[in-house]
């Protein structure tokens, strides 16, 4: 069978919800609400369209919740950066403001409150975006390489080798573990959020040298090493709302 795409609108509540039907070798009714604002139902082919037009209808208060709820976080969401005085940049849960000054040589450094960005030329965007970036990024080898080195030694003693590092920008992960290679991978937009919360990260890849699967043995052996783990992923999740 050929997946059949089509566009569709029913009304629900004096308010009208379009959406794209995808119908395909599926034994259920899915329906996924994405962040720009798009409504997405798969259906199998045996299920007559009038049918999928009820379910969504069935569904219509939440998903116009859902809609509300994702435009009012659109609105709070970051602009893209102009690397001028007075923008913010978040250090492990800390807003710190940049301030950009013109001098004889490129630097940058923090004091902890201000990222003091100094160049030679405060109109050139991309080498101010250059300076930053690369200040971030050793920023997150730094934080990341110190959380990794203080939660290696609890894994040590079941055998595992001190694993390499790596940082990517990543769409929808926050970490990921190649048991087999050694090798942690690391969201750079992780050093936005608190450092609990990049702990509770780190932890969850290391455990995956121990269980590389999300068995009940996995979950179990991380609320061993960290009980508060749920807690950690509730804060980092709300901490996403605003990036993704």
């Amino acid at each position: 069978m050929t997946p059949t795409s089509t566009q569709r609108k029913v009304m629900s509540d004096g308010k009208e919800i379009a959406y794209h039907l995808e119908q395909k070798p599926v034994k259920n009714l899915n329906l996924r609400i994405r962040k720009d604002g798009s409504v997405y139902v798969s259906a199998n082919d045996n299920v007559p369209v009038d049918k999928v037009d009820e379910f969504v209808v069935s569904k219509g208060a939440y998903i116009l919740s859902a809609l509300q709820r994702f435009h009012e976080l659109a609105q709070y969401r970051p602009q893209p950066k102009r690397y001028i005085s007075g923008e913010t940049f978040y250090i492990l849960g800390r807003g710190l403001r940049l301030k950009v000054v013109e001098g004889s040589k490129n630097a940058i450094h923090s004091d902890g409150v201000y990222i003091l960005l100094q160049v030679k030329d405060a109109t050139d965007i991309k080498n101010k975006e250059r300076i930053v970036t690369r200040f971030l990024d050793q920023q997150c080898r730094d934080q990341f390489g110190e959380i990794m080195t203080e939660i290696y030694p609890l894994f040590q003693k079941y055998g595992v080798a001190q694993p390499t590092l790596r940082i990517r920008d990543m769409d929808t992960r926050w970490g990921s573990c190649l048991s087999k290679k050694g090798i942690i991978t690391l969201n750079k937009r992780l050093l936005e959020a608190p450092r609990g919360c990049i702990e509770y990260v780190v932890m969850h890849e290391f455990c995956h040298f121990i269980h590389p699967n999300h068995s009940k043995q996995f979950y179990g052996f991380l609320a061993m090493l960290m009980p508060d783990w749920k807690e950690r992923k509730v804060a980092l999740d709300k901490c996403a709302e605003f990036w993704l």
